[in-house]
């Protein structure tokens, strides 16, 4: 019954495509693209934590890894085709620039990463405009992988769950570490 809702909802958003949309959306799902706002999240993070910035920085490395490989041990565990691999879908998936990936998507790595950067980052920067900035970004990204054909839903969902709380613990294990060299 949830996977019919998933593939319902799927297939309303997916369907509502356009070529401009189209190169946005691919764009928005490219790694690369994204370099730049790595860098100046990490270049305000140095200047703001100054020294405390090298007991951040295992943190943060810490995050990322935890994000990409546990939504791939879930994904590779799981083992629900992606949209664009499903048999079911055959025919009314719109797949920007012939762009599958692997064969499985529960959970999105995408929304796992870029959720957990989004919540890693504003717990730390404590800004209430980058707050809202940097989760309608997570929040593109994800939906972007609904858009070009690769994502269910709830892929997205369960990854920015799992980046979020990635995010938020490792967030709390930070402050904990930080208050002990306070001390």
């Amino acid at each position: 019954m949830i996977e019919n809702i998933d593939r319902q909802i799927f297939i309303f958003l997916n369907s509502q495509n356009s070529p401009f949309w189209d190169d946005f959306m691919y764009a928005m799902s490219m790694k690369l693209v994204w370099v730049p706002l790595y860098l100046a999240i990490l270049i305000y993070l140095i200047f703001k934590y100054k020294r405390k910035f090298l007991i951040l920085l295992p943190f943060m490395i810490l995050a990322v890894a935890l994000s990409d490989q546990l939504s791939v041990l879930i994904k590779n565990s799981v083992e629900r085709l992606r949209p664009c691999h499903d048999a079911c879908l055959e025919g009314l998936v719109h797949i920007v620039r012939c762009h599958c990936g692997g064969l499985y998507g529960f959970v999105s790595s995408h929304a796992s990463n870029s959720f957990n950067v989004a919540v890693l980052s504003l717990l730390l920067i404590e800004k209430r405009w980058y707050a809202i900035t940097i989760l309608i970004w997570a929040s593109l990204v994800s939906y972007s992988r609904i858009y070009i054909g690769v994502h269910y839903p709830g892929d997205i969902l369960a990854g920015a769950v799992l980046g979020g709380i990635i995010g938020w613990i490792t967030y709390k294990g930070f402050s904990m570490t930080q208050k002990r060299f306070e001390a």
